[in-house]
């Protein structure tokens, strides 16, 4: 019998992290797939045999998108080609909309059927794109439990599958050893730096955030820093950008969930770091910022009360969001003071991110939505 071959795209880290736990999900229900496409590391690890890096291709604001223009065409481009050339039986699209929804009708166009993993989220800005996803994607599987109604009022096939988190963030040491390993002290604060897993996100967001760790550290002592690197950065565009800080940061690889865990509070940008950071539990500060275009253009587009995941589930404010020119190292250091010296205010945010757990379904969300696309690989779309 011939080998079934899927094509699946992310083209950002947290895309990749998901690729990697569903293809090692599919091959377990079916090990004689295989499977080629764009990501990271993960997806990599996990078997598929990459044409292109997410990392060249990861965006944040019009700008960027301009920049990387060509390479992202030419990724599109030889992707297209490969769906005449290997002709897949089955494409897998892991969220990064504007990419992948002109990659849907392609395939669709081709008689391949479509599994589009991670919704895009057209129930906070350009819903127009809805009619795109009925009309190109065969199914949807979503990580949020909202999304299910409505993508269902707009009469797209769609499953909620719970959200893929809840299997992976997972802290592997207690505090003693976590300490330990990260060369943290006990009796001192913990804060920790989330700037993002792009390289503009850091360019744009981590000086704000060393700043307001300076103005901490003439507030608050005994004060300790650590950054989670993400695995789609350079280590040496970080380590460059610490050596203007008076302090120590220690900059860990590749374990985020305990050094996350292990912090009394963490000053994050916004994205699928927030979630992480709510299901660890750990009180946080929310940050963001795009270029002043970029930011005009999305003010106009999209209509939703918060960033920040927490507080998008949660319904209400849960953590403190400070957008664009909020953004300054006094409001961060002001807003990450105030959790640190008010404990009852953070333990109210403790319990409150805990409630956001129980609003995420049930572990095996890699399970379930492999599931579906072996389901799907039973019959070729006509």
């Amino acid at each position: 019998m011939k080998s079934r071959k899927v094509m699946i795209v992310a083209g950002e880290a947290s895309g990749d992290l998901h690729g990697g736990n569903l293809v090692r999900a599919m091959h377990r229900l079916d090990p004689d797939l295989s499977f080629y496409g764009v990501g990271g590391r993960k997806m990599k690890g996990a078997g598929v045999e990459l044409m292109a890096d997410a990392a060249d291709m990861a965006v944040v604001g019009l700008s960027e998108v301009i920049r990387k223009l060509w390479t992202i065409l030419g990724v599109m481009h030889r992707l297209k080609q490969s769906l005449a050339q290997a002709s897949p039986d089955l494409a897998i699209l892991i969220d990064y909309p504007d990419f992948n929804l002109p990659l849907a009708r392609a395939a669709r166009k081709r008689g391949i059927k479509v599994l589009y993993y991670i919704s895009p989220q057209v129930w906070a800005w350009r819903k127009g794109r809805i009619k795109t996803i009925r009309n190109s994607v065969d199914r949807m599987a979503v990580i949020l439990p909202f999304e299910e109604a409505f993508y269902r009022e707009a009469g797209v096939n769609v499953t909620f599958v719970g959200h893929p988190l809840l299997d992976e963030v997972k802290r592997r040491y207690a505090r003693p050893e976590a300490l330990k390993r990260f060369g943290l002290k006990d009796e001192a604060i913990t804060v920790a730096i989330l700037p993002g897993s792009r390289p503009s996100e850091v360019a744009r967001l981590l000086p704000e955030m060393l700043g307001a760790c300076r103005i901490l550290m003439e507030k608050l002592s005994p004060l300790q820093f650590v950054l989670p690197l993400a695995g789609t950065l350079d280590p040496n565009l970080v380590r460059d950008m610490l050596r203007q800080f008076p302090g120590r940061v220690n900059v860990i690889q590749d374990e985020i969930y305990d050094v996350v865990g292990v912090s009394d509070v963490a000053i994050v940008a916004s994205g699928t770091a927030t979630l992480e950071t709510a299901l660890l539990e750990t009180p946080m500060v929310v940050v963001y910022r795009l270029s002043g275009f970029s930011y005009a253009i999305g003010r106009t587009f999209v209509h939703v009360d918060h960033i920040a995941l927490a507080n998008i589930i949660g319904g209400r404010p849960i953590v403190p969001e400070l957008i664009q020119n909020e953004a300054t190292p006094e409001r961060i250091a002001a807003e990450v003071r105030e959790l640190i010296v008010q404990k009852q205010k953070a333990r109210e945010m403790k319990a409150a991110l805990a409630r956001i757990r129980e609003k995420l379904g049930t572990p095996g969300a890699s399970d379930r939505a492999a599931r579906l696309a072996c389901e799907m690989l039973g019959n070729r779309a006509n």
